[in-house]
């Protein structure tokens, strides 16, 4: 068995593989923030969510774009697609919806929830799909549709239903509460 001690091998070694796991700790951690940092900067939890909506739609045009041949292209732009609306669903489910179930708006949180529940249908029949199927962008384009119908429910109607019916404390609680679940799945 060789002795690494004797051409002192092992302590840089170590030392090596130690700054290596502290690196890989912090990593996780900062890109958690790093994603989750455009929606926090954002300010009021509605309004943060708005700016992820218009996000969310940019990307779904850039995949519009793409070409029946780039499927490589399609997986990595969908997988990017599906994490930001996992996401976005999982802070308005567990802090948005949660709360409008508490200020007695339980038939539009259902309503957004059954929503949730046919974009994440698309989403899997997209990831089901032939990246380079004729149908894939039209099922693309049935997603958009959907999300924008949600979107504007949500903007014109039900966030500011819920803002008006919290105070200013009660916002501001749940806009933090909102970054952290966001932070969870970032």
């Amino acid at each position: 068995m060789a002795d690494f001690n004797k051409d002192g091998g092992t302590v840089p070694m170590l030392l090596a593989g130690g700054a290596g796991l502290l690196l890989g700790l912090l990593a996780n951690p900062a890109r958690k923030l790093a994603v989750q940092t455009p929606t926090m900067l954002k300010g009021a939890w509605d309004e943060a969510l708005a700016a992820e909506h218009k996000a969310t739609l940019a990307l779904i045009g850039v995949i519009e774009k793409t070409d029946p041949d780039d499927t490589a292209r399609r997986s990595i732009l969908l997988a990017q697609l599906k994490h930001m609306i996992g996401k976005h669903s999982f802070q308005e489910e567990n802090t948005v919806y949660a709360s409008m179930r508490q200020r007695e708006l339980l038939a539009a949180a259902q309503g957004l929830n059954e929503d949730h529940a046919g974009v994440k249908q698309l989403l899997f029949e997209l990831t089901e799909m032939q990246r380079d199927d004729a149908r894939w962008l039209e099922k693309v384009r049935a997603l958009r549709n959907e999300l924008e119908e949600h979107m504007a429910l949500e903007e014109n109607e039900h966030f500011p239903k819920l803002r008006a019916a919290l105070n200013e404390q009660e916002n501001g609680e749940l806009t933090k509460a909102m970054n952290k679940e966001g932070l969870k799945l970032a």
